[in-house]
């Protein structure tokens, strides 16, 4: 079998334009396959040189396959069809380790032809480490080895104007654009660089905000069968579902320098990016946390079972068009268009996603991505919406820790399971009713933000659901929910 190199494939190889901190198997099927794309079908010619955010020893490199890697597309298309479809990714050309060699990672800031710069350095990468110094060959933390290659940059270009980048992070936290412009103006600070470098980055940089959406699932289990079918051995293969978006908050510029009224990808350059992050958290993650308690205790393991379930897949999509899209900002086709095709990647027969895991701290997800609904809906309609309370009350069964007899682990902040093992240990007892045990939970201001107990009906509603689950089983008592 052959190995995967460009001596042994020859091909396209672009001309570096772009930095991307990350090696990851996000940005791997995110970023370098829209560039891959953009690459062959425009004249955008824009190699990436991959730069390792972290100082720890690397154990592997994409040099051994000189950048190119394959990435495989599986899930459900615009028609409804199933496909998985290969695609050899040339985008990367080199990966570079700064802290293996410090001088080849400043010599890209002296390349005049980079224009852009990626990242994805997870949500804890946006941040600061306290042993960053002018002087750290190479620092730590990733802004300062952005700001690092920013001073290089306006020190070798004499603070040329047109010398400036285009940085968009993909971490996922609010306003991430802002965020690394601020930490990196904030090391200006610190290591006393001179005004007009700070006034160079505010000026001749962009730092747009993104909005990042495709899951990718990374290598697959069965590699050795696709790479028989390849006819070669690929180390850097992934995976990743035919979903994908990317907002940018942005001038419409940016839009012409990527070229992307050459192709159309699903890219949307945005004047705020506020809407569409409160889309996908309502619609796409606020689906997943409605499913999960309700699911889960009506017997099923999956998302992918949930969405073949048909009184399950049902009360989702309800919830989903009657009481989550209503309470939104953009237009209801739109809405309704990105929930059609949540729920088309829900059904991804190649995701096996764990209800499990997605239940992982259940109370907040359900603060962050329900709440904001179920009380827009309270407002509007004086009174808690039925699919929202129900899928409060399943949260709180859930948090129960049994399922048709048999215990299951929760997994949330330590208070919160102390508190429900001693409310449902009394409920069980009988020594409390269960619209205590609902009392006791929404009345904690310091997680909702307020009292629950105050909104009109909601405890009652609540109370009554839960009752319903406990008593007649979680199957039985969402038929009666209309």
């Amino acid at each position: 079998m052959q190995t995967l190199n460009r001596d042994n494939f020859p091909g396209r190889q672009d001309a570096e334009r772009v930095i991307q901190f990350g090696e990851g198997n996000f940005l791997r099927a995110f970023i370098d396959w829209q560039l891959d794309l953009l690459n062959e079908h425009t004249g955008l010619d824009a190699g990436v040189v991959v730069v390792r955010p972290r100082n720890s020893a690397a154990k592997r490199s994409l040099n051994s396959q000189q950048g190119l890697y394959t990435t495989l597309i599986r899930g459900i298309n615009d028609e409804g069809k199933v496909v998985s479809e290969s695609r050899l990714i040339r985008s990367v050309n080199r990966e570079i380790h700064p802290v293996e060699d410090y001088e080849g990672f400043l010599a890209l800031a002296r390349n005049p032809e980079m224009k852009f710069v990626f990242s994805n350095t997870t949500e804890a990468g946006i941040s600061l480490d306290a042993a960053d110094t002018l002087d750290s060959a190479p620092p730590v933390s990733f802004p300062a080895k952005l700001t690092r290659l920013l001073l290089e940059r306006w020190q070798h270009f004499d603070g040329a104007a047109d010398k400036g980048w285009v940085i968009l992070p993909c971490e996922l936290i609010d306003d991430n654009g802002a965020a690394l412009r601020e930490l990196v103006l904030q090391l200006a600070r610190e290591w006393q660089l001179p005004a007009a470098f700070a006034q160079w980055v505010e000026q001749s940089n962009i730092f747009c905000s993104t909005l990042v959406d495709r899951i990718v699932t990374g290598y697959p289990d069965n590699a050795a069968d696709l790479h028989a079918e390849l006819g070669y051995r690929d180390d850097y293969l992934v995976a990743g579902e035919v979903y994908y978006q990317l907002i940018i908050e942005g001038p419409e510029w940016v839009a012409q320098a990527l070229h992307l009224d050459q192709l159309p990808l699903n890219i949307r350059m945005v004047d705020d990016i506020a809407p569409y992050k409160a889309r996908k958290v309502a619609i796409l993650n606020g689906a997943h946390t409605a499913m999960v308690p309700v699911a889960f205790l009506a017997g099923l393991d999956t998302v992918g079972e949930a969405m073949d379930d048909a009184e399950v897949a049902a009360f989702i999509d309800a919830t989903l068009r009657q009481e989550i899209i209503p309470t939104l900002e953009q237009s209801p086709e739109e809405l309704n268009a990105f929930a059609d095709a949540v729920l088309k990647r829900f059904r991804n027969p190649f995701i096996r996603h764990q209800l499990s895991a997605i239940a992982l701290n259940g109370m907040t997800k359900f603060r962050t991505r329900l709440l904001p609904a179920l009380l827009t809906q309270v407002e509007q309609q004086g009174a808690p919406s039925p699919r929202l309370s129900f899928a409060f009350a399943a949260l709180l069964a859930y948090y129960r820790g049994e399922r048709s007899g048999t215990r299951y682990a929760l997994q949330d902040d330590a208070h919160w399971l102390e508190r429900f093992a001693t409310l449902w240990q009394l409920a069980e007892a009988h020594d409390i009713p269960l619209g205590q045990l609902v009392n006791d939970v929404l009345s904690d201001a310091a997680h909702w933000g307020q009292d629950l107990n105050r909104l009109p009906g909601l405890t009652a509603s609540v109370t009554a659901q839960l009752e319903q689950i406990i008593t007649v089983g979680m199957r039985a008592a969402l038929a009666q929910i209309k």
